[in-house]
């Protein structure tokens, strides 16, 4: 019996420009290594990620699985559709399926809602004995997965596919803020569940090795210090391994400076951090209460004083924005000298309280699920047209990333000796750069 995994890229009509980009932003697709180990030993799992390689339709597979986000969900329903008509039965989940399972399942055999642990094994038990005809339509967990049981994700299914970085981990699910943008809580629940700290340096000791690239790690987690006692407990554990690696933090790690400390001396080199705005209305709107933005600066300065460099992230286009925050984002951000930077147009996920309230309010403006990809504008803004909102976005991508930006920003990494490691920072600017420069977002 053989499985194919895949993970889809955006429309088909862009997948080749897909394929094109710069290899910095290629991530492996980690949900489904996790599903690959989820499967029996006996079963033969291939993942296809068609943001770095090309889909065969005429693979041979017994069942194929696709994981989908809103953006990619077209694309992920024209890979089913096709593996259907050949008459090879098809399951889809992710979170753009677990917010609209009814509309998943008009293109799969069976639709995985939530997480997958538990869900697969009882999925792929009764495709055992009774085929496509056993599958129910939907599969999903009476209550959250126990994170102790998540396995080692199988990562020589990816060998040889050209990944720049490739060792991530994945220490917590789960997240009580409930950002008015964010379908995180409605995925993984509104609580923090931990992966026991012994089992995640189980799996550290299975992927380091001696080279520079091996000892490199990506904490997927979208706040690795969402408790501060288990952060302590796990950077306090990391520390003999001698590993180098980066993650998502909240601003608030910069309140303590034992932690900070710990995640220094454990190998933290950059953390990618949501400020998401530079207005406390538009914070406010978000619900994101536990950001301040008067503590903003003071915390840039300290975390960068530890030797970490942040890649920040903001969000053009809340109620309360105007022309203005354009620039105004941009002239904080040269101001405290971040690291790098991503920009994202305010988009209303399916699942979030922000669809909910632009839905009720009758301003999404565009149904097409491939253009719900933080670049694009879906909704009417209150303050500025849409086309205002695209330009913005636009324009401050590439005044952040035109070179005296990029070399004023990285003047300040002498910070904390961050200098030593302001290659690959200088790398990811120019990513950025070749990127969006002199071309539309």
């Amino acid at each position: 019996m053989k499985i194919l995994l895949i993970s889809p890229t955006w429309k088909k009509k862009v997948a080749n420009e897909r394929l094109k980009r710069d290899r910095i932003f290629k991530f492996p697709p980690h949900s489904l290594l996790a599903i690959a180990a989820l499967t029996p030993k006996d079963i033969e799992v291939e993942i296809i990620d068609e943001n770095i390689e090309e889909l065969d339709f005429n693979r041979k597979a017994d069942l194929v699985g696709i994981t989908t986000m809103t953006a990619s969900s077209p694309r992920a329903y024209e890979i089913a559709d096709e593996f259907r008509r050949k008459g090879i039965p098809v399951v889809i989940g992710g979170i753009h399926a677990t917010a609209l399972p009814e509309e998943a399942a008009q293109h799969a055999d069976a639709v995985v809602i939530g997480e997958a642990e538990g869900c697969w094994e009882r999925l792929l038990e009764d495709f055992k004995r009774k085929g496509k005809k056993g599958l129910a339509q939907f599969y999903r967990n009476s209550q959250l997965p126990d994170p102790s049981k998540i396995p080692i994700a199988r990562r020589e299914l990816l060998e040889g596919k050209g990944y720049l970085l490739s060792r991530f981990l994945q220490i917590s699910r789960g997240c009580p803020f409930n950002c008015s943008f964010c379908s995180v809580s409605r995925f993984f629940g509104k609580k923090y569940r931990f992966r026991p700290v012994k089992n995640v340096i189980e799996e550290v000791k299975s992927i380091v090795g001696k080279s520079l690239k091996t000892r490199f790690l990506g904490f997927l987690d979208d706040n690795i210090v969402g408790s501060v006692s288990y952060a302590k407990e796990l950077f306090k554990a990391l520390i003999p391994y001698r590993v180098l690696w980066a993650g998502q933090s909240s601003i608030n790690i910069a309140r303590d400076d034992e932690l900070l400390d710990l995640a220094a001396r454990s190998g933290c080199k950059g953390l990618f951090i949501g400020f998401e705005s530079v207005s406390e209305d538009s914070l406010g709107e978000a619900n994101k209460l536990q950001n301040k933005i008067g503590f903003y600066e003071k915390a840039v300065k300290k975390i960068h004083q530890f030797g970490i460099s942040i890649e920040g992230a903001f969000i053009f286009g809340f109620d309360h924005d105007d022309k203005s925050i354009f620039q105004r984002t941009v002239k904080f951000i040269e101001r405290v000298k971040l690291d790098a930077v991503q920009f994202t147009v305010l988009t209303p996920l399916p699942g979030t309280k922000l669809y909910e309230k632009l839905e009720e309010e009758g301003r999404i403006t565009d149904r097409d699920w491939s253009n719900y990809d933080f670049t694009h504008v879906v909704f009417r803004p209150k303050l500025m047209t849409p086309e205002e909102l695209r330009q913005g976005l636009t324009w401050a991508y590439q005044r952040i990333y035109s070179l005296p930006s990029i070399f004023r920003r990285l003047a300040g990494s002498f910070s904390g000796g961050r200098w030593r490691y302001s290659g690959p920072i200088l790398a990811l600017n120019l990513a950025y750069r070749r990127t969006f420069k002199g071309a539309e977002v």
